[in-house]
């Protein structure tokens, strides 16, 4: 995931993976605690929701819209 997750973002090097891995975790927790079923998401997904919680220290926080509506969808497919 981690690897789809730079590729997305547009992301290079390693220097970062540490940082991204902790955000890839939090954003697949959210979608486990939402019904999700993990195995069908992409990376697309995940990235959308690693730059949202990221933001480059503005300290926002906020899930996109975008995001959200994905979320809602991946679990009313799992349901």
């Amino acid at each position: 995931m981690l690897a789809g997750v730079k590729d997305a973002l547009g992301i290079g090097g390693t220097y970062q993976d540490n940082t991204i891995t902790q955000y890839i975790d939090e954003v697949m927790d959210y979608l486990k605690g939402a019904g999700v079923d993990t195995s069908d998401v992409r990376p697309g997904l995940v990235a959308r929701g690693v730059s949202d919680l990221w933001n480059y220290g503005t300290g926002t926080g906020k899930l996109s819209e975008y995001f959200m509506q994905r979320a809602t969808q991946m679990s009313y497919k799992g349901a």
